[in-house]
């Protein structure tokens, strides 16, 4: 006979529902679990505890079996109902619903092992010895602030296009474009190795191409025309400023190393007898040697006697434990009157590269060494930083004795035909 709402509600343990002789209903003692039977192997298993429990007795290869389908009242009885419908059309088609059930839960945990954020913490964990630290940082808190919230628990295999276009797309809304297709590209990385490990069929990103606006890289301003060059030089040897700020204008052209490299430099990394200045490059996260001409020697030896007591070759105005401002050096070129559009930081690294390829036609691999750049051999290795050095020290020489040429008034042909 089928169980009802109401008997179900009201069974009690030790007091199980039954029938007299007379088909009256009756309740009758009872030690330990019973069970109340519905249909179709469908029965509610009462413990002494109080306790309900759905379960369903099915047969599968011959052999019975049991099948637990929940517990009352979280699972009513038109819900038990259903779900022993369920597991009888698996019986139907052949399969054993009590082993697709664990198959089902393995797959679950399999793919929230799986999930995107795993897999990309699994990638940065792996790449991210490699890289410099504060790039490590960098792509780390992009994909915690603007990818993990979004798609970072969804399993990787299951993430599509749109929806990770989705997510990109709120990065570019809020105006940071160039953020957005760089976590698109850190995406695609973690993507492809989820291929190349068995965690993904595919890689996603790569329908997205066009998707976003193009971005392009900001454009640092530089002089790189010889005569113009010139002007720029003696206007920075005119520098009325302090003598920390004169010496890092002057000392700018003759290095061309990067803006934070300069201001960030220490005397202990400098050796002004062998004319060397060596330390890490945390772009690249690898060694580099700057050859110091004579004429960037002599900077640096009128700057030691102020600051060669402490740390810091170019200190801040206020304090000798940190280095000078970023805007020091750009800030003290604005004041002099050169704009924004005509120079920037990092235009001494355009110039000098610009001059030594097309004016002094240096080997354009010494070049790009000398700018700290990734620069392989034929067979695709990279070059120690102490590659070409000899090289290097007659290109740093021939390089500042080529400025002192053009400040003091030498002929100079202008770059691409262009008048002075």
């Amino acid at each position: 006979m089928a169980l009802t709402d109401t008997t179900v509600r009201n069974t009690k343990p030790g007091a199980k529902p039954d029938k007299d002789e007379e088909g009256k209903s009756i309740l009758v003692a009872v030690d330990g679990p019973y069970k109340l039977f519905d249909e179709r192997g469908l029965f509610l298993l009462v413990t002494p505890a109080g306790g309900k429990w759905w379960r369903l007795r099915y047969k599968f290869d011959g052999k019975e079996k049991l099948l637990s389908l929940g517990v009352y009242p979280d699972v009513g009885l038109k819900d038990a109902r259903t779900r022993r419908d369920d597991a009888r059309k698996l019986l139907a088609d052949g399969v054993d619903p009590g082993e697709h059930r664990k198959a089902t839960k393995a797959a679950k945990a399999e793919r929230g092992a799986n999930s995107f954020e795993v897999v990309a913490r699994e990638w940065y964990i792996k790449h991210s010895p490699g890289w410099a630290e504060h790039h490590g940082d960098r792509i780390i808190r992009r994909f915690e602030r603007d990818i993990f919230p979004w798609i970072g628990g969804k399993p990787i295999a299951d993430v599509t296009a749109p929806e990770l276009l989705a997510v990109v797309r709120r990065i570019e809304a809020r105006g940071a474009l160039e953020t957005a297709h760089r976590a698109l590209g850190n995406c695609g990385q973690v993507f492809r190795y989820a291929v190349a490990t068995g965690r993904a069929a595919r890689d996603p990103s790569s329908d997205l191409r066009g998707a976003l606006p193009p971005f392009k890289g900001e454009h640092f301003s530089a002089v790189t025309n010889p005569p113009q060059v010139a002007e720029l030089l003696r206007t920075l040897d005119g520098y009325q400023g302090t003598l920390t700020v004169a010496c890092a204008l002057r000392l700018a052209p003759l290095v061309f190393v990067r803006p934070g490299e300069l201001r960030n430099a220490v005397w202990a990394d400098i050796d002004l007898d062998a004319a060397e200045w060596r330390y890490h490059v945390t772009k690249t996260d690898s060694e580099h040697i700057v050859p110091l001409a004579t004429q960037a020697v002599a900077i640096l030896r009128e700057l030691h006697a102020l600051t060669g007591n402490g740390v810091y070759v170019f200190p801040g105005a206020r304090t000798n434990g940190r280095p000078m401002s970023d805007n020091a050096i750009l800030a003290a070129m604005r004041r002099m009157g050169i704009g924004k559009e005509e120079m920037s930081g990092h235009g001494f690294r355009a110039m000098a590269r610009t001059i030594l390829d097309e004016v002094l036609q240096v080997r354009p691999e010494l070049i790009e060494h000398q700018l700290a750049h990734a620069v392989k051999d034929p067979n695709g290795r990279a070059y120690n930083r102490t590659a070409h050095l000899p090289e290097r020290r007659k290109m740093m020489q021939q390089w500042a004795d080529y400025l002192d040429k053009l400040k003091a008034g030498a002929d100079v042909i202008p770059l691409h035909g262009n008048a002075a």
